[in-house]
């Protein structure tokens, strides 16, 4: 058994905002179903939808996760950065330097980005959302390919990556140290293709953390990769 990675979710003060950003900025349409807040179908080859869910968690540190947007060229570039400063983004900071070829932006809520300048060879095939950027151990990327069933495309020197059989947005990690947990962030959902609880146990003895003995009131159990990163086990879909 394995988990279909359903999405990718914000921790959101304003999920309507927000979502409204981030469909203006990738082109994504909202999702019409019960999800608890506010989802949008990606059309990634990956198969995952972004969410937002209301949180009152307070951003205290830079994001564990992020986007890697890729470009065509450096017009196209300039128009995805140009296009989220519009929406509301602002260029962020993060000690990338003032020769760096990438642009790193925040959301209307403080969430990193990064525009990649074309070229990038790693990111190549894999879509407008090119990657999702995890900062993490060796052993979590382990971890995540053997829960996902999604096999290494990366693994040297303590950086690893995975991604779907099908293609799209890779999944990476880049080694120790780990940055302090940041409160607010990015956090994996997933739909397991068999008994949630069964699940569950899979998950745990690949190396989880159960977050919460009993239940969510949506169905949801809360759970922790080895590096600690909270993530959610939905009800059967």
């Amino acid at each position: 058994m394995s988990s279909r990675l359903f999405a990718v979710s914000f921790d959101a003060h304003q999920p309507e905002r927000l979502a409204h950003f981030w469909s203006g900025v990738l082109g994504w349409d909202r999702a019409d179903d019960s999800y608890d807040g506010v989802a949008l179908l990606s059309g990634n080859a990956a198969g995952y939808r972004l969410g937002f869910r209301p949180s009152p968690a307070q951003k205290i540190a830079q994001n564990r996760l992020h986007f890697d947007l890729t470009s065509s060229s450096l017009e196209d570039q300039q128009e995805t950065v140009a296009r989220a400063l519009d929406l509301g983004a602002q260029h962020a900071d993060v000690g990338q330097g003032p020769n760096a070829s990438h642009v790193v932006l925040a959301d209307p809520e403080g969430n990193e980005f990064c525009v990649i300048e074309p070229g990038n060879n790693f990111l190549a095939g894999c879509g407008f959302v090119g990657a999702l950027a995890c900062d993490g151990s060796r052993a979590v990327g382990y971890f995540w390919s053997a829960a996902l069933g999604w096999p290494l495309v990366w693994d040297q020197a303590e950086e690893t990556a995975i991604q779907s059989p099908n293609g799209g947005t890779k999944i990476t990690w880049g080694g120790p140290p780990l940055m302090p947990n940041p409160g607010k962030d990015l956090h994996l959902e997933f739909a397991p293709d068999g008994d949630p609880q069964v699940e569950v146990e899979r998950l745990l003895s690949l190396g989880a953390k159960r977050l919460d003995p009993a239940h969510r009131g949506d169905g949801a159990v809360l759970l922790a990769d080895p590096d600690g990163n909270n993530f959610r086990v939905l009800r059967r879909r």
